[in-house]
């Protein structure tokens, strides 16, 4: 596991009604402070990365499909420097675990749909985007500086 990176297992709750599922508390653990909400989607075939942040924590949950979450440690004081990881992250309605993966500040994150129908995630940043001095900071998707591989099915990345 890289160093900070944290995660919660959502429980769905079903009924003849459909389902419910919490997804971030302010009395969780995990939680460290609101900034924003934001969806994104992820056309399949398509690898959403990379970037990195160096003032806030994201907090991804899928939302629809399923994701692949890939990740690789930036941080020259790390103790997980130069490692890489991968979270597949479920849907409500789809089968596998669900999860809040909290990605800290300096660890460089994308993102692939697994399902055809695209994924959409749900970010939860503790800071508000800067749109003058945005804190974002991109690395092509297919760098060779990270030793993480997409798999072969994606053909594009932004």
């Amino acid at each position: 596991m890289i160093e900070g990176v944290k995660i919660k297992k959502l429980k769905v709750i079903k009924d003849s009604r459909g389902f419910l599922m919490e997804i971030l508390r302010s009395d969780d653990k995990i939680f460290k402070k609101f900034g924003q909400v934001y969806i994104t989607f992820c056309k399949y075939g398509i690898a959403k990365a990379w970037h990195y942040h160096k003032l806030q924590d994201d907090y991804f949950v899928c939302l629809d499909g399923k994701a692949l979450i890939g990740l690789y440690d930036a941080r020259k004081k790390s103790k997980t420097y130069g490692k890489t990881a991968k979270f597949i992250l479920s849907a409500p309605e789809e089968r596998g675990e669900h999860i809040v993966l909290k990605i800290p500040k300096g660890v460089v994150h994308g993102f692939t749909a697994l399902t055809k129908k695209g994924a959409k995630i749900l970010n939860i940043p503790t800071k508000t985007y800067n749109y003058k001095k945005p804190d974002e900071y991109r690395i092509p998707w297919n760098t060779e500086k990270i030793p993480f591989r997409w798999p072969n099915f994606v053909q594009q990345g932004g």
